[in-house]
């Protein structure tokens, strides 16, 4: 009996034991607008944080990316959001922290593995405050079918004239559309025409930040031609494009009907997925053979901590680990296509995702034109270029109006 009563009061206690084991663990949120990568943050990056920090469960929970901000904002006001917060670079990013939302975490240990550039995408403009830890870039260009080219004897296109050259060759032979994108949506019309081939009229940085400090114009004619580019690709979209949505798009190029596809290093994990046919990529063309390419690798993805979260000391300690080389090179090759933006070295190990950040060793690289500041005026510059690409790809605005257009909502507001 007392040895019954012993084995009772053990069990007792290694229940109330685990009990508090159980109890002292922090749970911790991630809010994301990319819910397709449930997977890769739930069978690779969270349970290597956790074998680390077994007192911390961290719970991915994205929302869908066209609800993300509204959603999220939502949960703010209502204080219920995650701990932590997935960023969008720039402005919105920097509304957030404005308001309160997102905390500084300038002092947190591990920035110092990322570049002022990196950084500045979750800064303050004086560079005071730093709200999310850089996260990942994704870089613009343009993924083709290898078999299509190998069938039609086409070279990958490195000059403006090779690239015309290689379209009227897909479309006078017929089989292939030769480039899919439509402009339904529109946002597509400017993210992979507009600001992926643009930076190379002009020049990339010198002419984004000549935008900045008002040292030039859409009006002027490398902004005009970026839009006058836009035009010429009317006749290889196929028939429809306008009514043709951006899953439309996907599912042509990724079933074989379309021989080019402008997009970026994003599109990776799903094309390779659904594609039956290799898959290669190029950097948008320079404009002659003497000339320099131009790249946007964007700063797109940082994560912060929700100001008013409740597991303060968790949640930071769940982005200092976002710093290190072991999250650099989980995120890079668990979601092949988004680059981190860490001075750390990794090896990239999808091959597909080597062709895109091969482009860097070729090309000079850029942001997209409107993210840094250009878009806090009303309509947001960003959204508004959607709106104006669309429109001269759909033959009912001039390149020239575009630019006019485009300028004009600059002039409303900003002086620099």
């Amino acid at each position: 009996m007392r040895a019954f009563a012993l084995n009772t009061a053990a069990m007792i206690v290694g229940i109330s034991l685990s009990g508090i084991a159980l109890a002292d663990k922090t749970v911790i949120s991630i809010e994301s607008w990319r819910a397709e990568d449930q997977a890769i943050w739930d069978e690779k990056i969270l349970p290597a944080f956790e074998s680390e920090h077994p007192d911390i469960e961290v719970q991915f929970k994205p929302t869908t990316a066209t609800e993300y901000n509204a959603a999220l904002n939502a949960r703010l006001a209502g204080g219920t959001a995650g701990d932590i917060i997935t960023c969008r670079p720039f402005d919105n990013a920097l509304a957030m922290y404005d308001a309160g939302d997102l905390a500084d975490i300038k002092d947190l240990p591990g920035l110092e593995n990322f570049s002022d550039v990196a950084k500045s995408a979750w800064s303050t403009d004086a560079g005071d405050a730093t709200f999310c830890v850089p996260m990942a870039s994704v870089i613009h260009g343009f993924m083709y079918n290898k078999d299509a080219f190998a069938e039609l004897g086409i070279e990958v296109p490195k000059t403006e004239a090779e690239f015309y050259a290689a379209l009227d060759k897909i479309k006078d032979e017929g089989s292939y559309i030769p480039m899919a994108m439509g402009t339904k949506d529109q946002w597509e019309a400017a993210t992979m025409g507009y600001t992926n081939i643009g930076p190379t009229y002009w020049a990339g940085e010198e002419g984004r930040l000549a935008l900045l400090k008002g040292e030039a114009k859409f009006t002027d004619e490398p902004f005009v031609e970026g839009f006058r580019q836009m035009e010429k690709w009317i006749p290889y979209l196929g028939n429809g494009y306008q009514a043709q949505s951006y899953t439309d798009s996907q599912n042509l190029f990724t079933l074989g009907r379309a021989a080019i596809y402008p997009t970026g290093s994003w599109e990776i994990t799903g094309f390779q997925e659904f594609a039956e046919f290799e898959l290669g990529a190029f950097a948008p063309p320079a404009k002659d053979a003497d000339s320099k390419c131009y790249i946007s690798d964007h700063t797109d993805i940082g994560i912060g901590m929700n100001a008013a979260s409740k597991n303060q000391e968790a949640a930071r300690t769940f982005l200092e680990w976002t710093t290190g080389a072991e999250f650099a090179a989980l995120l890079t090759n668990a979601a092949p296509g988004f680059f981190s933006l860490g001075t750390h070295e990794i090896t990239v190990e999808n091959d597909l995702a080597k062709e895109f950040i091969a482009m860097r060793e070729q090309c000079e690289p850029t942001i997209r034109v409107a993210h840094q500041i250009l878009s806090r005026g009303e309509p947001a510059l960003g959204n508004h270029l959607w709106t104006l690409t669309a429109n001269v790809i759909n033959g009912s605005m001039t390149p020239e109006a575009a630019a006019a257009d485009a300028q004009a909502n600059i002039d409303g507001w900003y002086k620099p």
